[in-house]
C-alpha cells in the first residue's frame, strides 16, 4: 500500500484542481447570468432620447460585483469629474446575432447622468464600452441615440432654429470586432450641412491590383484595401441617396476570381458580389442585405475608380 500512496495523493491533487477550475467557471457563468438578469430586454431598432433618459426612474444599482467596475476612472472622470462617486443603474440589453450582448447602463452622479454601452461577446467576455448618450445643458438642443439592425450606432443632435426649422447633426459608429472598439464612419455636422464621410479603412495598405477608392459621388463609395490574408480584400461600402436611403458594409471579401470578390460573414445573411472591370466595380446583392441599408435602396450600381495622386519625389539631401 505505501508504494501507491504518492500516486493516490497525485490523483487527489488533480481532482481537487479540476474541481476548483470547474467551480470558478461555474461561478463566473452564474455571476454573468445574475448581471444580465438585471437588465430589461430591448429590440432593434432601439432609440433613446435625452428627454426620456433624464426622466427614467430606474434606481436598482449594479454593485457587489466586478461588472460595476468595467469603466475606468479616467473615462468617468472626463464626464463626471475626477473622484466623483457614481451609481450604475441597469437599463436594457440587446442580444447580438453572434450570441453576445449590448448592455445599456445609466451612470449617474448627484449632478449628471450618462448612458453607456457595455459590449460582451458570445463567451460572456467584456470587450468594449461606448458613451451612448451624454445629455448636454443646452435647452435649444435635443439628443437622440440609436442602434439599428446592423448594430451601427447613431448619435444625433437637433437644434431649434429661429425660423422654427430644426438643424440636425449626427455621428455614426460601427463596432470593429478585431480592434474591439467603435470606429467613427460618418459625420454630418450640425452647423455645416456638408457631409464628411470618414473612411475607417483609409489607412490600410492598398498594394493589391484591385485595391483603391471607387465612387459615384462623395456620398456613395466603395473603398478596397489589402486583406488580412492573401485571398481576402478588406471592403468599406457606403451608399446614400436622400434621407430614406443609406447603408454601410465593412468587412472581408473573398477573392473568387481575378475579377470578382464576394462579401460574406459568418452569422450575417448578407451576401454581396463585387465585379471588377477595368477601372470600375459593380455591386450585386445576392442575398439578405436588408438589415444593412434602408428599404428603398440596395447595394448595387457601378462605381468608378479614383485616380491616385502621383507620389511626390523625395527631396534630395543637400
Amino acid at each position: 500500500m505505501p508504494i501507491y500512496r504518492p500516486l493516490i495523493f497525485l490523483l487527489l491533487a488533480c481532482f481537487l484542481a479540476c474541481s476548483d477550475k470547474k467551480s470558478a467557471e461555474e461561478e463566473s457563468e452564474e455571476s454573468y447570468d445574475q448581471f444580465a438578469a438585471l437588465f430589461k430586454n430591448a429590440s432593434l431598432n432601439f432609440q433613446l432620447s435625452d428627454t426620456l433618459f433624464l426622466k427614467n426612474k430606474d434606481t436598482s444599482s449594479i454593485k457587489g460585483t466586478s461588472f460595476s467596475d468595467l469603466l475606468p476612472d479616467s473615462t468617468l472622470g472626463k464626464i463626471f469629474g475626477k473622484g466623483v462617486r457614481v451609481k450604475n443603474v441597469p437599463l436594457w440589453k440587446i442580444e447580438t446575432p453572434e450570441g453576445g450582448h449590448y448592455f445599456i447602463v445609466k451612470i449617474q452622479s448627484p449632478r449628471k447622468k450618462a448612458a453607456f454601452l457595455l459590449i460582451f461577446d458570445k463567451d460572456n467576455q467584456f470587450t468594449a464600452s461606448f458613451p451612448f448618450l451624454i445629455p448636454d445643458t443646452d435647452p435649444a438642443t435635443t439628443q437622440v441615440s440609436s442602434i439599428d439592425k446592423s448594430f451601427s450606432i447613431t448619435r444625433s443632435v437637433f437644434r431649434k432654429q429661429p425660423n422654427e426649422v430644426n438643424a440636425e447633426g449626427k455621428d455614426v459608429y460601427v463596432y470593429d470586432k478585431e480592434a474591439k472598439n467603435f470606429v467613427l464612419v460618418m459625420t454630418d455636422l450640425l452647423d455645416e450641412k456638408s457631409l464628411v464621410l470618414v473612411n475607417p479603412i483609409d489607412t490600410l495598405a492598398k498594394t493589391h491590383k484591385l485595391a483603391g477608392d471607387y465612387s459615384k459621388d462623395k456620398k456613395n463609395i466603395v473603398s478596397i484595401r489589402d486583406g488580412r490574408k492573401r485571398n481576402f480584400l478588406t471592403v468599406f461600402i457606403h451608399i446614400e441617396n436622400g434621407t430614406e436611403c443609406n447603408g454601410e458594409i465593412k468587412g472581408d471579401a473573398t477573392i473568387t476570381s481575378p475579377t470578382t470578390a464576394v462579401y460574406q460573414q459568418a452569422g450575417d445573411p448578407c451576401i454581396l458580389q463585387l465585379n471588377f472591370n477595368g477601372s470600375k466595380v459593380k455591386l450585386l446583392e445576392l442575398e439578405g442585405c436588408g438589415s444593412r441599408r434602408g428599404q428603398n435602396c440596395a447595394f448595387d450600381g457601378e462605381f468608378t475608380r479614383k485616380k491616385q495622386a502621383p507620389a511626390k519625389p523625395a527631396k534630395k539631401k543637400s
